[in-house]
């Protein structure tokens, strides 16, 4: 998705300014083609991550309203959706509710954490079902989209009629894997055959294809009523919450204005700093996953981290580098935990380490050991005598003792890490507990 996972807390200062301009009146030309761009990424990327499944990339067989499974372990062969984790195999279903509901089946998985988040089109998470919501026993669900009817417990609703279903099952190293294959195979979806979506641009195409598809997305997707005053913003542009967009009405002058107002878009998320940051660690803003009106904040995380859990499933950290998110020195790094300041989690913690696209994407890097995080699960993660652990970060081995504890980072050029804490516990969600900087040593 990035979900998956980002420089989760940055836009702060984008975020306000765009919650500032809610009570204003229309815009520019200019700066509506820029907060219309930005309004409309998160569709444009769940369009174009759908595309690829569909078309059978990313080792995701194609169909509506069935999952395809990764059977394999995320690596640096794993380009379909950003920021991926190296803990969970994916199952992944794109949904079609304009035909009716859908019955969705989880089976049993006991302690095995799971999750099954729904996404609305816009990459809300209407709901997560697993271990943390539903428990271990499994059970069969009804999900109903707009207009559908349907109540009680058993009942799950998606605001769009297109969306997301995607499954993360944990895997403890290869030999689990025809486990967690059971459990993928034991999740089945049943209902009406989804139609076939029109193809979309992608988010480098010119402003008049990307609004032409934005619209289009937006009549099959509706907006919500809580983006009226968005719409209101952006009217000069001519793009409606109903679909219509007409770039024939506009001259070469005012072309060059909305190309203006998409490249400062697509600059506003290029040069994103982290925000709320303490001693070194960005931290998820309580509106990821659902992000209401923060519509710069949706846009960097469907661009950086498609598919972001909500804090109460998942949180994600980077810290903060020298250039933005990214690393650049030479190293090593080392990450230490005292004994009594282990990460609070009632499941489980990873450090992932990924190299950027120039796009502002995230991928694994291929390293000598094919080591692409280190976690509370890693096989033969060594302690100090003392009970603490380090853990080191270096572009080649750190050597003795340290090479058992060591995340390989690229023998050059930058590179950013992610710390994953699925259900975190409170004193980690409300700050009381805080990671330690991660120290060149």
């Amino acid at each position: 998705m990035n979900r998956r996972d980002l420089m989760i807390s940055a836009a702060a200062s984008l975020s306000l300014a765009s919650t500032n301009r809610a009570i204003a009146g229309p815009a520019s030309l200019k700066d509506a083609a820029r907060e219309a761009w930005l309004y409309g990424l998160p569709l444009i990327e769940m369009a174009t991550t759908r595309a690829r499944a569909l078309a059978g990339r990313g080792g995701q067989p194609a169909g509506l309203n069935r999952f395809g499974h990764t059977r394999q372990l995320a690596g640096p062969q794993s380009r379909a959706v950003t920021a991926p984790n190296n803990d969970t195999l994916y199952s992944s279903a794109w949904l079609d509710l304009t035909r009716g509901p859908v019955t969705l089946t989880v089976p049993p998985t006991g302690d095995r954490y799971i999750s099954v988040a729904g996404m609305n089109f816009y990459t809300d998470n209407d709901f997560v079902l697993g271990t943390r919501t539903s428990g271990g026993a499994g059970g069969r669900y009804t999900i109903v989209g707009p207009g559908q009817t349907g109540s009680g417990p058993d009942v799950v609703r998606l605001a769009t009629p297109h969306g997301w279903l995607l499954a993360r099952t944990l895997v403890d190293g290869p030999q689990d894997l025809a486990a967690v294959h059971a459990v993928q195979n034991a999740l089945v979806l049943s209902g009406p055959a989804g139609t076939p979506p029109p193809a979309s641009a992608a988010r480098e195409a010119s402003p008049a294809e990307y609004f032409a598809s934005v619209a289009q997305l937006l009549r099959s997707d509706p907006p919500p009523a809580t983006d009226v005053a968005l719409f209101a913003r952006i009217a000069p542009l001519g793009l409606t919450a109903d679909g219509r967009f007409d770039p024939k009405r506009f001259g070469p002058a005012e072309m060059a204005q909305i190309e203006a107002g998409v490249a400062e878009g697509r600059r506003s998320l290029a040069t994103l700093r982290p925000g709320g940051s303490t001693q070194g660690w960005t931290y998820p803003r309580a509106t990821l996953g659902f992000y209401n009106q923060d519509y710069t904040f949706r846009a960097a995380v469907a661009l950086a981290g498609l598919a972001a859990l909500p804090p109460a499933e998942a949180m994600y950290m980077q810290p903060v580098g020298d250039q933005g998110r990214m690393i650049t020195g030479p190293g090593p790094y080392r990450l230490h935990f005292d004994a009594d300041r282990m990460p609070p989690v009632d499941g489980f913690w990873s450090l992932t380490l990924y190299e950027a696209t120039p796009q502002g994407q995230f991928f694994l890097v291929e390293n000598a050991i094919q080591r692409y995080s280190i976690g509370d699960r890693t096989p033969g993660l060594r302690k100090n005598p003392d009970g603490s652990l380090d853990i080191w970060i270096a572009r080649s081995d750190p050597g003795n003792e340290r090479a058992t504890n060591w995340l390989p980072a690229p023998l050059s050029g930058p590179f950013s890490l992610s710390f994953r804490a699925y259900l975190p516990q409170e004193v980690l969600r409300d700050g009381r507990y805080r990671l330690p900087a991660i120290v060149a040593a």
